[in-house]
Parts: structure tokens; sequence; C-alpha cells
């Protein structure tokens, strides 16, 4: 059995962790409410992008952007990779760089060559593991995303496209389901998948209109469909940021609680102990006094 001393010393120690869980939970908990604002106010907005653009590349059937033409075969892909600067927030940034990993042995056994953007530092450790080549990278963008420091590694990508150096464009993140679930997703970015360009019978009604288009039309629904992309990856962004921290508070809570687990059972230990060296110098004293 452990001296008294060692477990004083060690019970001080899980005490004082339990002091750091507890306070990052909190800051977590703080933090998760201002993301999952957020989250939910740019939402509507990436919809009514996606809506009108859908509908102007309807209206104007005679031209098609490369973002919407598929092309075969396909030789390159490119994958935008969206994790967390920081640990400490659970299973998080595991479960979506394992089913990055699937899906890159899926596409590298198709003879496809992936490159990639990396937007958070655990996700650039990752690629820069794998082999994968980095084109752009986003780092350290604190707990509130600004689009302009997402454009430029993005618009990397996208330039890799229009110039057919790369022959579709996917991304990987955690979509916030609550704050007990994050879902790990890999979806197509470019070209945008048909479901996406589809317009609903409520929709047609709402934008269905003939358009003015000015100077032209190509401009118009160039700079549309770059805004929509930019959404999408912004929402993307925030979602992460919202399910960072979600898991960061629930891992935090989590470890507080252990930490209190165990302060119970060293607490324990110490009494066994200390009873145990009060029953021996009793023992002791007996046996002294009947000696005499």
């Amino acid at each position: 059995m452990p001296g008294m001393k060692e477990v004083r010393v060690k019970i001080k120690s899980v005490q004082n962790t339990r002091k750091i869980t507890k306070a990052m939970e909190m800051v977590a908990a703080s933090k998760m409410r201002k993301a999952q604002e957020r989250m939910r106010a740019a939402r509507p907005y990436a919809e009514r992008v996606r809506a009108i653009t859908a509908n102007l590349s309807q209206a104007n059937p005679e031209y098609s952007h490369p973002f919407l033409v598929a092309r075969t075969p396909m030789r390159n892909v490119g994958v935008i990779l969206v994790t967390t600067d920081k640990g400490l927030c659970g299973g998080l940034n595991t479960n979506i760089l394992r089913a990055l990993t699937q899906q890159i042995k899926e596409w590298q056994a198709q003879g496809l060559t992936v490159k990639a953007c990396a937007i958070g530092n655990k996700g650039l450790q990752f690629l820069n593991r794998l082999g994968i080549n980095v084109l752009s990278q986003a780092v350290q963008m604190g707990d509130k995303p600004h689009l302009d420091k997402l454009v430029g590694p993005v618009k990397v990508l996208l330039d890799a496209y229009e110039r057919e150096e790369i022959d579709a464009v996917y991304i990987a993140f955690s979509s916030f389901i609550n704050t007990m679930k994050q879902q790990p997703q890999v979806e197509p970015l470019v070209p945008l998948p048909k479901r996406a360009m589809t317009t609903s019978e409520a929709e047609r009604k709402q934008y269905g209109w003939d358009y003015i288009y000015e100077p032209d039309a190509k401009p118009v629904i160039d700079a549309l469909l770059v805004r929509y992309i930019e959404a999408l990856v912004y929402q993307s962004v925030t979602e992460n940021m919202a399910c960072e921290q979600s898991a960061r508070m629930v891992a935090m809570k989590s470890a507080s609680d252990n930490a209190k687990t165990v302060i119970n059972e060293l607490q324990l230990v110490y009494n066994k102990s200390r009873q145990a060296a009060i029953t021996k110098e009793l023992s002791e004293i007996v046996g002294g006094a009947a000696a005499v």
C-alpha cells in the first residue's frame, strides 16, 4: 500500500487537473453558444445563394460554367480538409481524419492523385504525415472564422480546377447535429452536384422570372457560383467550429467527472493507509505496556 505522503501528493495533483478541466469546460460552454449562433446565422445565406444560383443556371441554359461540368476520366482530386487548430476536443478530429483516410485510399486505389487545402493546424499536420501535396493552408483561425482568410487558400484549388490541373474538389468537415453528436462528412464541392442545382417547386415560384443581366449573363453567373462556393466553405468552417466547442465541452466535463472519481478513490486509499498507521501505533503501545 502506498504511503500517505504519496497519496496526498497524488490527490493534490488530480485536484489541480480537475480545476483546469472544469475551467476549460466553462469556457467551451460559453464559446459553444456563440459558435452555434454563428453557424445557424450562416445557413440561410448559403441556402438563398444556392437557390438563386440554381435558378440562374437554369434560366441561361446556353452557358455552362466549368463548376457545373463533370469531367471524365478523372486523374487528380483536390480536397479541402477542415479541422481544429487545437486539441482536447474528444474524437472530433479523429473521426473526420479517419473518414478522409478511407476516402483517400479509395482514390489512390483508382489511380488518382490527391492534392489538398488544409484549414486548421491538426489537418495540416495530418496531411503532411500522409505525404499529401498541400497546395494551400489556413491555420490559427481563432474562435470566429473570417471569410477573407478562407478565400485565398480555397481559391488556389478552384484556380487549379479551372486550369484543369484538378478534376474534382471535395470538402471534408464535421457537421453539427447536436451538442452530443457531430457527423464527419466528405462531400463533393466542385463540380457542383446536380441535387444542389435542382430547384424545388416553391423556389421556382419565388425566383421564376426573367432576368436582365448587366453587363452580361456570363460574369453574373460566374460571380454567383464563386460566392456560392465561398458560402459553402464558410458554412463548413462555422459548422466545424460549433462542433469543436461542443466536443471540447463534453470532453472536459467527462475529464472533470473522471478526476472527481479518481479523487474519491485516492481519498479512500489515504483513509485506509491512515487507519492502518493508527492501528499499528496502538498495537505497539499496547504491546509495550504489556511488556512492562
